[in-house]
């Protein structure tokens, strides 16, 4: 049994357990799942290439988490999407589940992230949901209006 963290697209972040990589695939509810890791190739954060549609919004902390540990600015981090399941690896990179060291470690980073690097990426966020918004309209069917004398012609 090895402790993983779950980040939510809604930004709650559960500890949960994991098995087998087929575990995270499940958490993420996937088939695409990728894997990036931190700098001091201590944590794996898994996620989907691909998410669901309910699930395109960037998720803000499971990004931050990915800046904290790894040599990305907050202009050069990529903006993770959906589920992501953070966890580690052994020396045969296998999965392996996270000590309360390292957990201690990833909030110990977290407070680490300044306000400037949290404003930036706060401001890619917003521009990245404005964009998907806009894009969602142009894509949505438009409204089919009935024309007055179609309406008339109904009523009778």
């Amino acid at each position: 049994m090895h402790t993983v963290l779950y980040c939510s697209p809604s930004g709650v972040v559960y500890e949960t357990r994991a098995y087998t990589k087929a575990d995270i695939d499940q958490l993420v509810a996937t088939q695409g799942l990728q894997c990036l890791t931190s700098a001091d190739r201590q944590f794996d954060f898994w996620f989907a290439t691909t998410p669901h549609k309910c699930q395109r919004r960037a998720n803000t902390v499971a990004t931050e988490l990915l800046m904290a540990t790894s040599n990305f600015t907050a202009r050069s981090v990529p903006l993770l999407r959906g589920c992501v399941v953070i966890a580690t690896h052994d020396a045969d990179g296998d999965l392996d589940g996270l000590s309360w060291q390292q957990l201690d470690m990833l909030a110990a980073k977290n407070r680490e992230i300044t306000n400037r690097q949290a404003r930036i990426l706060a401001r890619r966020v917003a521009r990245d949901a404005r964009r998907q918004r806009t894009t969602a309209d142009r894509t949505a069917a438009p409204l089919v209006r009935p024309r007055p004398h179609e309406l008339a012609a109904t009523n009778r």
